[in-house]
């Protein structure tokens, strides 16, 4: 594990709270979507890249799945191995980077949610390769013909909601639609600050990077946490939901 990154060291600050947001609500609605959309019989192996404090990998070990949940946060690892243990479910967990993990078995499939990783960038890192080796990471642990759904932040919205001023502040980069945040939080040692780097991404932009990885993107339809459907994409809306799938004749 390398030194620790800004979007690490916020995810290990905010964990204990991050069930507090809003958007984890519709939790047990948004698994059965997946059980829906994926078409997995219980039993099947699936992957949880940038899976938090667990609320998609519990749930669906509850509904009798094997999942491996994968996290770069020790903090939001260990809310996630206590929710397990108080719902009596078992769940693999495995702390790694997205850009640079690897994986032991074939999966049958891959959920990347809620920006598990995808589309947040450290300030070091680069930007034209960190989601593509996601991807590939991805690509690489499905089995043939597997499915990944990823939801990612709508590049649409960032547009419409940005102003000249913030693009001449620095807040927001219409060249990447890249937008950077600075957030304060109460640790144990006092007042700390971050400054966190996101993207957001247009549909085309998005076929071309899954279509780079080897993945076949079937759908782009809204994504935002609690209004996931099989709709068109929202332009001010938050979020962005792709189903993906590997070739069936690939390695």
């Amino acid at each position: 594990m390398t030194a620790q990154g800004e979007w690490e060291r916020f995810f290990d600050g905010h964990a204990p709270v991050y069930m507090d947001n809003v958007f984890t609500r519709d939790t047990v609605a948004e698994v059965q979507f997946l059980i829906d959309e994926l078409g997995l019989q219980p039993g099947s192996w699936i992957l949880d890249v940038g899976c938090g404090t667990g609320r998609h990998a519990l749930e669906l070990s509850r509904r009798g799945y094997q999942v491996t949940g994968l996290d770069i946060s020790a903090g939001m690892l260990a809310q996630a191995k206590k929710a397990a243990r108080e719902a009596g479910v078992t769940v693999e967990w495995v702390r790694a980077d997205a850009t640079s993990f690897s994986v032991t078995r074939p999966y049958d499939a891959a959920i990347c949610l809620c920006e598990g990783a995808f589309g947040l960038w450290n300030m070091d890192e680069d930007p034209a390769d960190h989601d593509l080796l996601i991807l590939r990471n991805i690509h690489a642990a499905l089995k043939p013909g597997a499915r990944l759904v990823l939801t990612t932040l709508n590049g649409l919205a960032k547009i419409r909601q940005s102003s000249q001023e913030d693009v001449e502040s620095g807040k927001f980069d219409p060249l990447t639609l890249t937008e950077l945040h600075t957030l304060e939080w109460e640790g144990p040692l006092g007042q700390e600050q971050v400054t966190l780097r996101e993207r957001g991404y247009l549909p085309q932009e998005l076929l071309r990077l899954f279509h780079e990885a080897g993945l076949e993107v079937e759908h782009i339809w809204g994504g935002t946490a609690g209004q996931w459907g099989h709709r068109p994409v929202d332009l001010d809306e938050m979020e962005v939901m792709v189903v993906a799938r590997k070739s069936a004749d690939a390695p």
